[in-house]
Order: C-alpha cells, then structure tokens, then sequence
C-alpha cells in the first residue's frame, strides 16, 4: 500500500461535517495509506464534503467541484459527500462526470470501500453506523469533537436535514465514553459532544437497550480523568428538562456556555415550523439558566421572514432577543430549500425588502446588547485555555463560557490554561494580560 497519496478535503457546514471529515481522513489513513495536504493541486483525491443547509448549496457545489477539476493534477479523483451528496446522489455523477464516487452522510464508514470504485454511490439514510468504531484523527491537539448520534427525527419544516441523515439512533455511551478517553490519551483536554439534538439523546438504540439521558451521558463522560472541559451542541429547547439543566449548572466540567436554538419569537411561527415549544417555554428555560448560572453565554439561531410571519411575529422575536440578551445570534433571513415542508407554503413567503429590513434591524438591535455587555469583561481576570499561536506575537484560546481572549504570548503557552486579565473589549473577542 503506498503511503505517498495525499488527500485534501474540503468541509462546508456544520460541525458534524467537520467531524464527519476527520472521519474520513482517520480511515483513508489507516486503510488506504493518505495524508492530508493543504494543497489542492498537489492531492490524488479531492474530497467536498458538503452541506444541504446553506443558501444555493447545488449551484456552488457544480460550480466548486468544476474549479477542482480544472485546477486538479492529471489522475486524481474528486469524491462528493455529506447532505447534498445525500439529497443528489448518482444526479451528481450524472452532471459532472468526471466525479469518481458519491457518499451520503449516512454513510461515512464506507469512504474506504468507495474510493478506489469509479462511479460509486452509496446514499442510504438507513445505513446504520451508530455501533461503527471509526479510527481516531488528530486534528487539534487540545480539542476533541465526538459524534453522540446519529440523524435527526424532527420534522422541522424549514429544514432538509432529516432526509439527508435519516432516522436518529444513539451511539452506544460506551463508544462515546472510550473515544474520549483516547483523545484525551492523545492530548485533549476538551470535548464537544455533537448531536443534531444532544438532548434527545438515549430514546433509540440500535440495540434495542433501555432508555439512558443525555444528562446520564454527561455525567458519565465527566468521570473521565483528565477531561477538563465538556461541551456540546445542539440542544432543543423542547427537551431541555430541569434535569438536564440543574446538571449544566452544577458540574464543573461542563462549559458554560449553551447554543439554545430560538428560531423565532413567535409561538404561531414556532407551530408552523413544528419546532415544539412556545415561546414562554424558551423564556422559562432561558430565566432558570440564567438564574442557576451567573457566568452564562447563551448563543441562538434565528430566522426571520418565515413564511406568514407578521410585523407582530417578528416583534415577539425582537422581544426574546431584548428578554435574553443573547451573547451571540446567527441570523438568518429564510430561504426555501428543496425537499423541505415549508415549500409548500410559497403563497406566504415575505416580500424580499420587508424580510432584508427584518435581518438588519435584528442584527442592530444585538449589536447594541453585545456593545452593553462586552464592555463588562473589561477587568476581569478569566481563566482561558491557549490553543492557537498568531502572527502577530499573540496567542488566542477560549474561557470556560466560550469567549475569545488574545494576549501577548508565545508557544510556550499552548494548550496551558492560563489567568488573563482583561483589558479591552469588541463586539466579538476580549483582549487581555497574563496575570504573572
């Protein structure tokens, strides 16, 4: 087996995907003999992972896997995966046919049996590899991300995610509690534990095993020694019981920082996109965090203009947003997406201009919150794990509740948590000094 392949990959999406290609590049290491290489030219196979979810997702991957083989060295392959691998299938071999194989996100633990298979397609999403054992990559030293199950069985109506993944099925706890240990064997002293909904975590084996929590697998994977710091993403805000939040709140190892994906304000809007809960319901949630927690981040998705939303939907949103003041929002003006309910409601969809003047007038309004609330770090003395060396002579790392904080500093600081002192604030990272 010659070990002189290089692969390159490039990853568009979620953090799934990036774990997804870790995934891949761990096993076309250990069974086909790749390395990576930051050099697209220079690779034997080119792999686009993709994502179903962002806007115009098949127009940029034709146009993006064209710009491959234009510029690829004579003999090497493109392979296309992920969700928009999921959603096309062989239609992608069909339109570009100098792609040599096509894999679902269903189906990862197949990368070795396609690769060297010209035209092959492998997109079943109820391919299960909840009990596979993927090989361990070593991407960042200080930092793992371990997949906790796999597929989505929420029918959210803006969202294409379950037809590409399939059913949701947990991985065995564990698998999950034995990879951690490794990446912490091989340096980490952080996790992410990734889900489409962590929290729904336990309700479908494919063993057919008893019932077991999220907040039982969060207990368990914090007796690992060595483990500093857990955190996780995404949870739902429907199944964010009082269990599940009193442990968030009293286990040190647990960051605290939580993505609590909103949506929308509005609980008409809510039921139109079948997310489940009301809008009181978030507020509950979010008021019991926060008043179990002081040092709390709380992050949110967003989508305005849904189809039907009213001036009076949208307000219920500008509402939450002032109620929470989240610590950071990803907005989103809504897009139709194909193979999603929510074409169906086309007859709703918002004038463009009223749903671009919705977008900023959001974006202004938590513009205005983080100016407020940045500004409050200022003097504050925050433990930050380093994990990057800048250019500049600064080095970069997290807190524990997820800010970013760049200091003076040197190699000698990384992977160290350190005490850093803060001495300026932006709208997105703190700056700050060593405390010696």
């Amino acid at each position: 087996m010659s070990q002189n392949k290089k692969l390159f990959i490039q990853t568009i999406g979620c953090q799934m995907n990036d774990t997804d290609s870790q995934h891949i590049q761990a096993e076309l290491e250990k069974h086909k003999g790749y390395t990576t290489t930051s050099n697209m030219e220079e690779a034997d196979l080119i792999i686009i992972n993709t994502c179903s979810v962002r806007e115009k997702p098949v127009s940029k991957l034709f146009s993006e896997i064209g710009q491959f083989n234009k510029k690829k060295k004579k003999g090497a392959k493109i392979g296309v995966c992920g969700c928009t691998a999921s959603h096309l299938g062989e239609d992608i071999i069909k339109r570009a046919p100098y792609v040599d194989f096509v894999l679902g996100a269903r189906n990862i633990s197949k990368i070795k049996d396609v690769v060297d298979v010209k035209g092959s397609v492998e997109i079943s999403i109820d391919n299960d590899e909840s009990m596979y054992e993927f090989s361990t990559a070593k991407t960042n030293q200080y930092r793992a991300s371990v997949n906790i199950s796999v597929g989505c069985d929420k029918k959210c109506t803006y969202c294409i995610v379950p037809s590409t993944r399939g059913e949701e099925i947990s991985i065995p706890p564990e698998m999950i509690v034995e990879q951690v240990r490794k990446s912490v064997a091989l340096g980490a002293v952080e996790v992410t534990l990734l889900g489409q909904n962590v929290n729904s975590y336990g309700r479908n084996f494919s063993d057919g095993r008893g019932k077991y929590s999220f907040t039982n697998l969060l207990q368990d994977v914090s007796k690992i020694e060595g483990l500093e710091r857990i955190r996780f993403t995404s949870p739902h805000p429907l199944h964010m019981d009082d269990d599940f939040i009193e442990e968030f709140a009293r286990n040190p190892k647990i960051s605290k920082c939580i993505h609590m994906p909103l949506q929308s304000g509005s609980t008409k809007i809510l039921r139109a996109m079948k997310r489940g809960y009301t809008k009181e319901w978030f507020l509950n949630r979010a008021s019991k965090l926060r008043a179990l927690v002081p040092n709390l981040r709380i992050t949110t998705d967003i989508i305005v203009a849904f189809p039907g939303e009213t001036q009076e939907n949208f307000e219920d949103s500008l509402d939450v947003v002032n109620q929470v003041e989240f610590d950071q929002i990803f907005n989103f003006k809504y897009s139709p997406r194909p193979g999603t309910e929510a074409l169906n409601m086309a007859h709703l969809e918002i004038d463009d201009e009223i749903g671009s003047a919705r977008l900023i007038e959001l974006i202004e309004l938590h513009k205005r919150h983080l100016e407020k609330k940045m500004d409050t770090y200022i003097g504050q003395t925050m433990n930050v794990l380093i994990e990057s060396l800048k250019p500049n002579g600064e080095v970069c790392g997290f807190t524990d509740n997820l800010l970013q904080v760049f200091t003076k500093g040197s190699d000698d600081l990384l992977g160290k948590f350190i005490d850093i002192k803060i001495t300026d604030a932006s709208r997105t990272s703190l700056k700050g000094e060593v405390v010696l």
